[in-house]
């Protein structure tokens, strides 16, 4: 059969069957380095995705679902969502509840009386008519306030063997001119009392008592009179440190330009607030009532408060709220979450303690008790599931929440047990938060003497008050020199 002349050639098609295998092997070689694209690009969705997350969930952070004050939440302040649940009692004071309100007095300082002058039917005079009823209406005010000077005479005499001999001054008055004690007290009243800065602590009694007072004046007044709280504040770390439980707690605070700490040791009698370059051991042992306590510390779960063996540990169930608060904030809408149900247990939990102590029980019925654990346990058992991937930083940290609500159950639950316990550490956050506020005021403090003189006349002033001392008594004796001590336990 002849040959084709219109067929390829035997070398054609080898030409040709070479030149596919190239671009057959050109588009592997594509195929390969896409798929290997694609591959890189997933790995950085998957990265994104998780970091967009972790920034969703810091933005979401507040005083509600973290440990970030409510001084942070600025105008964008969340709505009020509190854990607990309706009482169904009406708002205000309840039945039985001790009111205080303005009341009259019997023997009014003043009396004044008002005649009524016409009769209001004829219009005859009513000078020298009978009085048929006296309605009494009191005003409570201030009289004019004046600043009183005493002059104190030290008379000197000569004997007659020739010696001249002198009075003595009375204790507290040094010099030719002086603050007496009640307004000393009243300029540290202002200033570390109510927070004012030590400008506006000396325009304001410049202006309401005409007595010219410079900002160094406040600084030395309040100097001098942190100075005389030595005995008392170690008295109350001794006392403390006696406690069967004490609150801790810690905050940071602006002091010379760096980030200093301050200390809080409280019980429902007593409040001892350091202030130390140190937030761990160091700052704690400084405080001086850890060291060597035996009894229950209540503090957040920050891990220096672990090493004191010696104590028993109460963890804040409000913080593991709020952090169980973060955790429900990230899910989807609508879906269930492990947090959720952990967060209804523990309140459920303080319900029950506070229901028995109210109805003079001596004990948790053990049966709804151990419903709530188990309902605790079994949602912190699906978290730690849940999160065991542990990818990103998000979830690490919702793992470790779950992983310690279990590992740390008997710490978290221990206010079931022992009623002498609170179940958060609010007490402390309370007595503390007053140095936030100072450093809201003044922005920082400018030596470390200064927020340690601050430090211990705030230890004062909130152990005066939890033993009904008002503080304005209190600051007069103390800068009489004889400082107000908590009588003995």
């Amino acid at each position: 059969m002849p040959e084709d002349p219109s067929a390829p050639s035997y070398e054609v098609l080898t030409a040709l069957l070479v030149s596919l295998r190239d671009e057959l092997v050109a588009t592997q070689g594509v195929l390969g380095e896409t798929q290997t694209a694609l591959e890189r690009a997933g790995g950085e969705l998957a990265a994104a995705t998780a970091r967009i997350t972790e920034l969703e969930a810091q933005i979401k952070k507040n005083s509600r679902n973290s440990s970030k004050p409510p001084s942070s939440d600025g105008l964008a302040k969340p709505a009020p969502k509190s854990l607990r649940t309706r009482s169904g009692r009406k708002p205000g004071g309840q039945d039985g509840h001790d009111g205080h309100t303005l009341a009259q007095v019997a023997q009014p300082d003043r009396e004044i009386p008002h005649e009524p002058g016409w009769c209001g039917g004829c219009g005859r005079s009513l000078t020298g008519r009978p009085i048929t009823g006296v309605e009494r209406r009191q005003q409570f005010d201030l009289p004019p306030v004046t600043v009183e000077v005493t002059e104190h005479q030290l008379i000197e005499r000569a004997c007659v063997c020739g010696q001249r001999t002198r009075a003595d001054a009375p204790a507290g008055v040094d010099a030719p001119v002086q603050y007496g004690p009640r307004i000393a007290a009243v300029i540290v009243y202002l200033y570390v009392g109510q927070f004012l800065s030590r400008q506006r602590t000396a325009a304001a009694v410049a202006e309401l008592f005409g007595v010219p007072v410079s900002a160094g004046t406040v600084a030395a007044v309040t100097g001098r009179a942190a100075g005389g709280l030595d005995g008392f504040l170690e008295q109350v770390r001794d006392r403390l440190a006696a406690s069967e439980v004490v609150g801790v707690d810690e905050t940071g605070l602006r002091v010379a330009g760096g980030l200093h700490w301050v200390h809080c040791a409280r019980t429902g009698v007593y409040t001892l607030v350091t202030c130390h370059r140190r937030r761990g051991v160091e700052g704690i042992d400084a405080a001086g009532v850890l060291p060597g306590f035996t009894g229950v510390a209540v503090h957040d779960a920050w891990a220096p408060y672990d090493t004191y063996a010696g104590a028993d540990h109460q963890l804040c169930c409000a913080h593991a709220l709020r952090e169980l608060a973060g955790v429900a904030d990230c899910r989807p809408a609508g879906g269930w979450c492990w947090a959720t149900q952990a967060a209804d247990a523990v309140v459920a939990m303080q319900t029950l303690v506070a229901d028995a102590i109210a109805a003079g029980r001596a004990t948790v019925d053990p049966a709804l008790l151990a419903d709530q654990v188990g309902r605790y346990r079994s949602a912190a058992l699906v978290g730690i599931g849940q999160t065991a991937a542990r990818s990103g930083t998000l979830m690490r940290k919702h793992n470790a929440l779950a992983h310690r609500l279990i590992d740390r159950q008997d710490d978290y639950l221990r206010f079931t047990r022992d009623w002498r316990v609170p179940a958060d550490n609010n007490g402390s956050e309370r007595d503390i938060r007053m140095i936030k506020l100072r450093q809201k005021v003044s922005g920082c403090l400018r030596t470390l003497t200064g927020a340690r003189q601050f430090c211990a006349i705030r230890s004062y002033l909130s152990t005066a008050a939890k033993h009904g001392m008002r503080f304005f008594d209190a600051l007069v004796m103390l800068v009489e020199g004889r400082p107000w001590m908590p009588a003995a336990a």
